[in-house]
């Protein structure tokens, strides 16, 4: 039996407290897991700062403790934004292990290569680390995650074809965006001759809640009600040739049911949905105002603990409905840096995968929401 394309990421679990990324619904997601196996899916990836640095825990109790190791395969990354040097390589992989309860990992990667941290990776000998891992038989295929341009991807994959994938962004969306520039990206790895497994494939929930003129082109396309936008956008990646494995990040079971009832015998899009997909995407480029993926790399360095992408979150939706929702500003605003706040460091935007213009963004909401 083929292995299904469709991959459960562990960065948007479900929440007890939706300000609180470390309370993860633990009863929810094992119900999540369970289905998820008995529906013949077995990836699942997580990785070190997801939910405050808890996601791999709850990875443990919710799949390893309670499934057979040879029932699915589990992804984890190095976190190289807390290596300082060679040695913490081993210090953070052992720690993943005992986190995780596994012997083994099945796919690992570093985490969130691109030009910066390409630089001391290559001084430290991240990927002879993770190869010499390989060899130890601790991890079975070795890759890394990429938010960068197409040019420092081809000069990563030509120092290291050692590697035997790569994770990328992938959307509709950003295909052919002169940011995530995920079309060239994805071209480069295929040239290589490298799998890709693709995270953003609803672009952080931009391509699950689509605008209503949008949501009129596909409820007049398929006559269907129960067709969801995220089918669309996940089923646009799976169809890419090289594709081996697409992450949604599942926040409930509901959302989880949707997935696997479309991936579970899966479809290649039609010539005629690619259309539809050309359509609503020259409407969501008319509309969304900043490119955020929710992926909150920001908050690691912001010195102000500013809730960075859920500022941005009320930014897009008042581009796209014109609605304001003060209530959502102020609780995701509570025990956090406000956006006036900002003391225009520059850090946030040094760790933004998606290059964007945080600092500029930050003053348009706070004109919007606080002035």
């Amino acid at each position: 039996m083929s292995v299904k394309k469709l991959g459960f990421g562990t960065m948007r679990l479900p929440l007890l407290d939706k300000d609180d990324s470390s309370s993860v619904d633990l009863e929810q997601f094992k119900q999540m897991a369970d289905t998820f196996i008995e529906r013949g899916f077995t990836y699942f990836d997580t990785a070190y700062p997801y939910h405050h640095e808890t996601s791999e825990l709850f990875v443990r109790e919710a799949l390893v403790k309670r499934h057979p190791r040879d029932s699915y395969t589990l992804a984890d990354k190095m976190p190289l934004l807390k290596v300082n040097e060679a040695a913490d390589y081993p210090r953070l992989f052992n720690e993943q292990l005992e986190k995780c309860g596994v012997e083994y990992f099945d796919y690992y990667l570093l985490h969130n290569l691109g030009k910066d941290r390409y630089i001391p990776t290559q001084e430290f000998d991240g990927f002879g680390f993770i190869s010499d891992l390989k060899k130890k038989g601790l991890v079975r295929q070795i890759g890394f995650s990429f938010h960068d341009d197409p040019e420092t991807l081809e000069r990563i994959l030509n120092d290291h074809p050692e590697v035997d994938f790569v994770q990328l962004q992938i959307n509709y969306l950003d295909w052919q965006s002169q940011v995530a520039q995920s079309g060239k990206c994805y071209e480069t790895a295929k040239r290589h001759g490298k799998k890709v497994v693709v995270m953003e494939p609803v672009k952080g929930g931009t391509l699950a809640r689509l605008p209503d003129e949008a949501m009129k082109c596909l409820r007049d396309f398929y006559k269907d009600d129960s067709i969801s936008p995220a089918s669309l956008a996940i089923r646009y990646v799976a169809s890419l040739e090289e594709v081996m494995m697409v992450l949604s990040g599942m926040s409930s079971y509901e959302q989880l049911l949707d997935n696997t009832s479309y991936m579970m015998d899966f479809k290649p899009l039609s010539d005629e949905e690619r259309v539809l997909i050309d359509k609503i995407t020259a409407i969501l480029k008319s509309t969304i105002k900043v490119p955020c993926t929710s992926c909150r790399y920001c908050e690691e360095v912001c010195p102000m603990n500013i809730n960075i992408p859920s500022y941005f979150g009320l930014l897009n939706l008042h581009a796209v409905t014109g609605q304001k929702t003060n209530m959502y500003y102020e609780r995701y605003s509570m025990n956090r840096g406000k956006a006036s706040d900002c003391i225009k460091c520059g850090m946030c935007e040094s760790n933004c995968p998606q290059h964007i213009a945080i600092r500029d963004h930050l003053e348009e909401f706070k004109a919007l929401y606080e002035e």
